[in-house]
């Protein structure tokens, strides 16, 4: 049962926040997804972990156990596969009794279940909070206030807000969209009013990122350090001015409601956080405002062995606008030896091509081998 959560300072005025966004998987995990999520939080051990979106891979949970066909399944069949792929990736955090809190992505809801049904499940934690219950406002789109390490004031403030989702009329959206917004400049103007007239100084994430964050990005020629395909045609790379970190991914994203635009209005923002682009994870300025990219941490969707991992802000009370960030990616975690390049190999989604093939030519070794010894044991037979 989901209970009132207050998130404060430690008593030396510290706090830790983790970022997991595109954990993407299903009943069936990859289990070095799950290693690697426990290891960080024994080592890290934050005060709160941020899911930011596509947290199952919900889209397919529905799937035949080889391939992605997608036969006719009972809401029921969907719901019980959904509790159990959330099961993986939220038990670990009940077992620690470490707080967490969720917005949805674009892989989240694209089954039998609404976001509102699949909250449901996430409330049968005693360590998650957080969620709108006001039905005109997304469910994912809400704030949670940081408290002084006293607990007698906010400090800080989180926005998590919806980016993506599934419409009661099937309409797919892949943006924060004008009820979010709205809910946004309410909640910030309410906060303002609440600390004497002050902004709340806070941190806003999301699964899908505005679209001028592309603006980090710069044309570039194919051969430039750093080059990247776009899927919209041509090749960038970041833009050394304007973001540092990695990228291995660029896309335009069309959609956009003025997000941007509400948030420089406010000023109350110091970073807006995103996933989604699974193979990023830069820090950067677009048009004066502070974003940052984090990539995924799924085995099962699609990454890199050097870009999957988490994100960690480290916070001080008496100043936490000027919060540290950086990455953990899995190697930087476990190191290279065999023994973690070898459960790589076999977790890693990009590795599919190669264990299809290596097992082929062994599969097909097999068979030669044993065609071989019947042939020999033929022809012994014959003499």
């Amino acid at each position: 049962m989901q209970v009132n959560r207050k998130i404060q300072f430690r008593p030396d005025g510290t706090l830790k926040i983790l970022q997991v966004s595109d954990a993407q998987d299903m009943h069936i995990v990859r289990p070095e997804m799950i290693r690697m999520l426990n290891e960080i939080y024994d080592t890290e051990q934050p005060d709160l972990v941020v899911f930011t979106g596509d947290n199952i891979l919900g889209n397919h949970v529905d799937d035949m156990p080889i391939g992605s066909v997608h036969p006719k399944r009972s809401k029921h069949f969907t719901e019980k596969r959904i509790r159990t792929s959330l099961r993986h990736i939220l038990e670990p955090l009940e077992l620690r009794d470490i707080p967490f809190t969720m917005t949805y992505g674009n892989h989240d809801d694209r089954n039998a279940l609404t976001q509102r049904e699949q909250a449901e499940m996430w409330k049968e934690y005693s360590d998650f909070f957080g969620l709108n219950e006001d039905e005109t406002v997304p469910c994912d789109t809400f704030n949670v206030p940081i408290y002084s390490s006293d607990g007698a004031h906010i400090v800080y403030n989180l926005y998590l807000m919806d980016s993506a989702g599934v419409l009661e009329n099937g309409e797919e959206y892949e943006s924060v969209q004008p009820v979010s917004l709205d809910w946004y400049r309410r909640t910030s103007e309410a906060l303002q009013a609440q600390n004497g007239g002050k902004p709340v100084r806070s941190l806003m994430f999301q699964h899908i990122p505005f679209p001028e964050m592309a603006q980090v990005f710069m044309p570039c020629a194919p051969g430039d350090p750093g080059a990247i395909r776009s899927y919209a045609g041509g090749y960038y790379r970041l833009d050394p001015k304007k973001a540092t970190g990695f990228a291995y991914e660029h896309a335009f994203l069309p959609q956009d409601h003025g997000q941007l635009a509400a948030v420089l209005a406010r000023g109350d923002v110091d970073a807006v956080v995103s996933g989604h682009l699974h193979l990023n994870g830069f820090d950067g300025i677009v048009q004066g405002q502070r974003v940052i990219a984090t990539p995924g941490a799924s085995f099962r969707s699609y990454g890199l062995p050097q870009t999957r991992g988490v994100r960690v802000f480290n916070l001080r009370e008496d100043n936490p606008s000027d919060f540290e960030t950086h990455t953990i990616t899995y190697f930087e975690l476990f190191g290279t030896s065999i023994e973690t390049k070898t459960r790589y190999f076999f977790n890693g989604d990009e590795m599919e091509t190669k264990k299809n093939i290596l097992f082929g030519a062994a599969a097909g070794t097999a068979l030669l081998g044993a065609g071989a010894a019947a042939a020999a044991k033929l022809l012994r037979r014959k003499r």
